[in-house]
Order: C-alpha cells, then structure tokens, then sequence
C-alpha cells in the first residue's frame, strides 16, 4: 500500500421504530460498496433483527449497484440492519484534457438514427429529470456563469461545484428527504442531498450527462479529540460523464459540492443513479406499523484506528 491508498472499515446502522406492530415488511438493501477501478470491496457483512424469513443475496439493480433484500412476515415493533464493509481505495486521476463543455453536449444530444457506444448509451439516462431533479431555465442560467463558452468540462464543473459550495449554507434544519430542489435553489440551504440535486439540475439543464453517487466520506475529529463513533453519517455527491477521444471509452469527473472538492481517497463509493431515490440505503413497504422514528448511525474508521486489530494505534 502507498502514501496513496487507504483501508477504510466502515459500520452502518439503520434502527426503526414503529408505534405498532409490524405486520409484515419487504426490504430492499443498498449498503454494498461498489467493486471499481479505484475501489475494492474486500469484506462485507450484513445483519437483520428480527431474523429475517427470506433473505435474498446480492443481486444487480439496473445501473449495477448490489442488492438484497428480505422479507418480515412475524410482528415486530422494530427493525435494525448492521452493516460492516471493509473498503480498500486508491487515490485516481481527473483527466488532463476535457473537450469543451458544449461539444460534450452536442455529443450526448439525440440524433435520430445515431447508434451510441454502450457507454454513451450508459450516460444517456442521465440526461432527463427524475423525481428530485428537474431541467429549468433558471438552473440553466444559473450554471451557464460558470460553464462559459469554449470552457473545458472539467473546468466547468470545477467552477460550478465551487459557486455552490461557496453560495449555499449547509443547514441540516432547512430540507427534509422531500423538500424540492427549487425550494433548495431559492434558500440556498441544506444537506449533501440537496447540494447534489441541485447540481445535477443544473448540470443536465445544460445538455450534460450526471449522475447522483451516494457514499461514505471520512471526517476528521477535532485536533487532540479520538474519532467519535456513529458520528457520521451517508454523504452524496455528484457524477458528470466526459466522453472519450479517437473512439476510446468516456470516463466520468466526481464532484462534491457540499465541500467544493474532487474525491479521492476520503470518499467512497456506495452506488449511483439517477437521483436519492434510486440509491436509498433502505427501501420498502410493510404492513402496519403507524408512526415511525428512523436513527442512523455511521462510523468511517481508518484501518489502523480500529480497535483490536494489531497496527490500531
């Protein structure tokens, strides 16, 4: 392992509570980090309580994140999933030379007729409005003052990431899961959530191909304080495709606008699509229920900090 790399052990805890019992509950999971270039899953446990009656293993969603999922059929008045990932990263590259950002554009317009290379095609379905991102000429505008003329794409999203990061208040109080992303433009307050939907509006109102990636990010405590655990929480940040030169694959720029930064080796990667909905770490329906309170709880730990291991320190 180099200065470059990084071994990350990572805990989520998802906890509900429900007024009444539960009746019955269909589960689907995303809390599988994804193999990549830069990323290597190396160990991955899941745990539910109550014991589920049928546990199904992973399998792919259509933009190939892993999955499973379970099903309750016995009451209960609660429901915890742990989940326990060991992630190796790699520190990756941003490309050094980007088209400008309305040839890509042009690139990904339709065209009738045009057949498309599977990754263009990949990028294509990034394109439209989804349930938390929408196209306006507003967000459009509102883009263009960084997506100048001539600009290559990655200085475009560069210049863009950083206006919001720099614009924008992050206010945990402000949204909630369902809060538009017009509501967020105008408050221009938030959560990592609302940063990338609101840069995916304004990034696909140009004619660019972006997705959402939902993932972990490491924090760092305070100088002399010992790293808090469950202190953390899901991150979210966003995608943008680039396409390739002299007929090689395109390559897509991570940016996170919530900290006006490239990833590299502090982010990593859960999963993507097109906005929160198709990446929720947790997702279902049930039967019963009445009220219920969520808590989630996250620990990102670098592998020499674990405890109980013989390099922790």
């Amino acid at each position: 392992m180099t200065m470059n790399d990084a071994t990350y052990h990572i805990v989520h805890e998802t906890n509900y509570q429900y007024a009444a019992p539960v009746r019955l509950s269909h589960q689907v999971l995303r809390l599988t980090p994804r193999s990549l270039p830069w990323q290597t899953c190396t160990s991955h446990f899941i745990n539910i309580l109550p014991g589920p009656t049928n546990l199904i293993n992973l399998y792919t969603d259509s933009f190939g994140n892993a999955l499973q999922s379970f099903s309750l059929d016995q009451d209960h008045a609660s429901l915890d999933v742990y989940a326990e990932s060991w992630v190796e990263i790699s520190s990756r590259l941003l490309p050094t030379v980007t088209p400008p950002w309305e040839q890509v554009a042009e690139t990904l317009s339709y065209h009738a007729g045009r057949s498309l290379p599977d990754d263009r095609l990949d990028a294509s379905r990034f394109l439209f409005e989804s349930s938390h991102v929408r196209i306006k000429r507003e967000f459009a505008r509102y883009a263009a003052e960084c997506f100048t003329p001539g600009l290559p794409l990655l200085h475009g999203v560069e210049a863009l990431m950083k206006r919001i990061f720099n614009e924008f208040t992050f206010d945990p109080e402000a949204t909630t899961v369902s809060t538009p992303v017009t509501d967020v433009f105008v408050s221009k307050r938030g959560v990592c959530q609302d940063y990338a939907h609101f840069m995916l509006s304004c990034l696909r109102s140009l004619g660019l191909s972006a997705r959402y990636v939902s993932g972990y990010l490491l924090t760092q405590p305070p100088p002399g304080q010992p790293r808090l655990i469950g202190a953390d929480a899901s991150h979210a940040w966003v995608s943008v495709y680039c396409p390739g030169r002299d007929g090689q694959p395109g390559c897509w720029i991570d940016a996170d606008p919530t900290n006006g930064i490239f990833p590299d080796i502090s982010h990593i990667t859960l999963g993507w699509g097109r906005d929160f909905l198709d990446i929720s770490p947790l997702r279902g329906v049930l039967i019963g229920g009445g009220q219920q309170t969520m808590q989630v709880a996250v620990t990102v730990m670098p592998s020499q900090e674990v405890p109980g291991l013989p390099f922790a320190r």
